[in-house]
């Protein structure tokens, strides 16, 4: 599989899946940027991918990605990754504050679809692109002390079918991903937490993030097409198989 001659944007592409992310769409060829919040999750990921271009810009600065992803400029990209996400606020309903609430949605669910709609700004006048979510099986089964982001993940994924209602016929294919639980910060957070049985879960027993990382490479390709528009997991057995990722035991 070859990207040559692709650009992408990943968000939070400064490490975990994100900074694996933008090393596997480097490696098959693409011209990648990548957002970070600081200037150093920028330079410490570019010791990593040198030839990347990294962008300080918070997803949620709508000003911020709206230069970026400007169509006329350099931000024309033909494939977007929406990776950045936050975890919290992780607590029951009744306890968490409804600021943190909500600035997880404005995170995970609001800054997602401000990103694709400046995307396909782009990607419709050049007749298609790729867009990638970063799902969850949290999306479609609820944890507890997760509601935030069990109800973001769960409009992303609805957002993904929605964009291959609209847009599938005129050449962009949108997939949902879920890159199962990966051996990143936020499992750490996770795990700190303790509240639902994901929290216990053996680092040990966690995947390396270069594993989903091809696997999104690997949808940015010609040879997902006929997946476009669906819900796709990590774990399921034909999807690593296309992939080339060795199975489960």
């Amino acid at each position: 599989m070859t990207l040559a001659g692709r650009t992408a944007l990943v968000t939070g592409g400064s490490r975990g899946i994100g900074l694996a992310t933008v090393q596997a769409l480097a490696a098959a060829g693409a011209e990648v940027t990548f957002t970070a919040r600081t200037e150093a999750g920028v330079a410490a990921a570019l010791e990593a991918v040198p030839g990347a271009r990294g962008v300080v810009c918070d997803v949620t600065d709508r000003a911020g990605m709206e230069r970026l992803m400007a169509p006329g400029g350099a931000g024309g990209f033909d494939i977007l990754v929406n990776n950045a996400g936050v975890i919290g606020p992780i607590g029951h309903i009744a306890e968490v504050a409804v600021e943190d609430w909500a600035a997880n949605i404005a995170t995970n669910l609001i800054a997602a679809f401000h990103a694709i709609q400046l995307a396909l700004r782009g990607m419709l006048p050049r007749g298609g692109g790729v867009i990638v979510n970063l799902s969850s099986g949290a999306a479609h089964r609820p944890m507890e002390g997760w509601s935030a982001y069990c109800a973001g993940k769960a409009g992303l994924a609805m957002l993904t079918r929605q964009i291959h209602e609209e847009y599938g016929a005129q050449g962009i294919r949108a997939y949902g991903f879920a890159p199962g639980v990966v051996d990143t910060d936020m499992q750490g957070t996770i795990r700190a937490s303790g509240i639902n049985p994901v929290s216990r879960i053996p680092r040990a027993n966690l995947r390396p993030a270069a594993e989903p990382a091809r696997a999104i490479a690997w949808l940015c390709g010609p040879a997902a097409a006929a997946l476009a528009g669906q819900e796709l997991d990590v774990r399921d057995p034909a999807l690593r198989a296309a992939v080339g990722l060795e199975a489960l035991q």
